[in-house]
């Protein structure tokens, strides 16, 4: 695939999971990536890996939650590399619960890092691409941005205000060369789902539960999601949603709402129901 030759990427969220993936797609095709994350130790082996095998790849450290920051990155690398071809803001958490339960320290840093993380690369970047006459923003959304998703509201909240920024922002940007995707996977084989907290519930009650298996439908390879991603993003998709189970969810909600939110319904309890067996065993 040429058309990520030579390409100056940036990419955040780039320590594990799809972040990663796509930073090893993009190098496979060519491009000059810099990788960026706030673990720096997952960080130093998506760069190790990848330059391991012949990738050009650079990793800084970046919170993205910081504005000042991701403006230096950002200005940095296209004062160094003449120009800034792709920026993938990708770094993301999860936090999954009953929306009675969720703390405002929750919905607060579901915002942070989820929505004012990619505020702050386009805000820092789409100017330069202005100015540059060209460049593509690829913001990760999720299946959960476009339609509703009990058990994940909140996140599916911060998803659904990603997918509408990307969709005004590719309006806008289109009479100056600049290119926007909003990217929607469904359920990704990610360190995301392993590590996601649930509100009112700590950490023992979570010990041993899989949450994978709460959630009856197959999770996706990350490798494929990166592969597909990069496809996507070429071929320049408004909204590309990744994952067979991820399309099939959002037609079944365009065609009948009843349906889809008795699917929905069933999934989320079934998951609560697991997370109340486990609470209780504790007593």
């Amino acid at each position: 695939m040429r058309h990520y030759r030579n390409k100056v990427a940036i990419v955040t969220g780039a320590a594990s999971g799809i972040g990663r993936s796509i930073c090893d797609h993009l190098a496979r095709h060519g491009a000059h990536v810099v990788a960026t994350d706030i673990d720096t130790d997952g960080l130093s082996g998506t760069v190790e890996t990848i330059a391991a095998t012949g990738g050009v790849i650079k990793g800084e450290r970046l919170d993205v939650t910081d504005a000042k920051a991701v403006s230096e990155l950002i200005h940095n690398t296209a004062d160094e590399r003449g120009q800034i071809d792709y920026l993938f803001n990708n770094a993301g958490i999860a936090i999954a619960g009953k929306m009675n339960e969720m703390s405002l320290e929750d919905w607060y840093r579901l915002f942070d890092i989820n929505v004012r993380g990619v505020i702050h690369g386009v805000h820092a970047a789409y100017p330069l691409m202005i100015q540059q006459g060209h460049g593509h923003i690829v913001n990760t959304a999720s299946v959960s941005g476009l339609i509703p998703s009990p058990g994940i509201g909140a996140y599916s909240a911060t998803k659904h205000a990603v997918v509408g920024l990307s969709r005004a922002l590719r309006v806008e940007g289109a009479s100056h060369g600049v290119k926007v995707t909003a990217v929607c996977p469904g359920l990704i084989e990610t360190p995301i789902v392993e590590h996601m907290t649930v509100a009112g519930h700590d950490e023992a009650d979570l010990a041993g539960q899989d949450l994978q298996k709460m959630i009856p439908l197959k999770f996706y390879p990350v490798d494929k999601c990166g592969r597909d991603i990069i496809k996507g993003v070429a071929k320049n998709k408004a909204v590309l949603i990744i994952v067979p189970h991820a399309h099939g969810l959002n037609a079944l909600h365009r065609i009948s709402n009843s349906a889809y939110f008795s699917f929905a319904g069933m999934a989320a309890r079934r998951m609560f129901a697991i997370l109340d067996q486990a609470t209780h065993s504790d007593t």
